[in-house]
């Protein structure tokens, strides 16, 4: 079995803050981006869910992710955004228990690329990098479990093919780029008030064939 894909993202959000990012969006308010639906449905915010394909998952949830599984990745026209989105680099879970979520993902089709331990706002967390075709799923926890409770969508990152071109357009919705963790690659924040209602950043692309 190759990488599952990454079909669709369900975000609870109304659809005009995100047109006003620069996504062209469909009268149903969704849109792709790099072959990934991402579907906004109205509410109060958060990733509601994902739809995978090529994973072993009945569906339902996967350590509370709320998961659809369909077949095969759908078909899609390439969509010119005038943001200059071009992927969905990607998606984070936030997880008290990284280990189980990390064995949750696998025993649906997903395999660890890599595993990494680091600092990030001056405490230790663990974070495990997982692919699919089209974008990547990182989960992040402590180094050791803190609770029981599930695993959650975090936010998520795009792809952008002019990262200073964006940020220019977004003016004072976006913080301003910096180095990523990743060499070469740079990123930057999108701001609550841009009214999105999930965590999003924008950055620049992966090199072709990274994981």
């Amino acid at each position: 079995m190759g990488r599952p894909h990454l079909v669709e993202l369900r975000i609870a959000a109304p659809a005009e803050p995100w047109r006003e990012l620069g996504l062209w969006l469909d009268e149903d308010g969704a849109c792709t981006v790099g072959g990934v639906r991402i579907a906004l449905a109205g509410g109060e915010g958060g990733i509601s869910g994902w739809t995978l394909a090529g994973v072993g998952s009945a569906g339902g949830a996967i350590d509370g992710l709320e998961t659809e599984v369909v077949d095969a990745p759908r078909t899609v026209d390439p969509t010119e955004h005038p943001l200059g989105a071009v992927a969905v680099d990607h998606v984070v879970v936030a997880t008290p228990d990284i280990e189980r979520t990390v064995a949750a993902l696998t025993d649906a089709g997903l395999a660890v690329a890599r595993l990494r331990d680091a600092e990030v706002a001056g405490r230790q967390v663990r974070q495990a990098f997982l692919p699919c075709v089209e974008a990547l799923v990182e989960v992040v926890g402590p180094p050791e479990p803190a609770g029981d409770g599930p695993a959650a969508f975090w936010g998520l990152t795009l792809a952008v093919a002019d990262l200073d071109g964006a940020v220019e357009r977004l003016g004072d919705r976006i913080g301003p780029p910096r180095d990523a963790v990743q060499p070469g690659r740079r990123i930057a924040t999108v701001r609550p008030e841009a009214g999105l209602g999930v965590r999003l950043a924008l950055m620049t692309p992966r090199e072709p064939g990274s994981a």
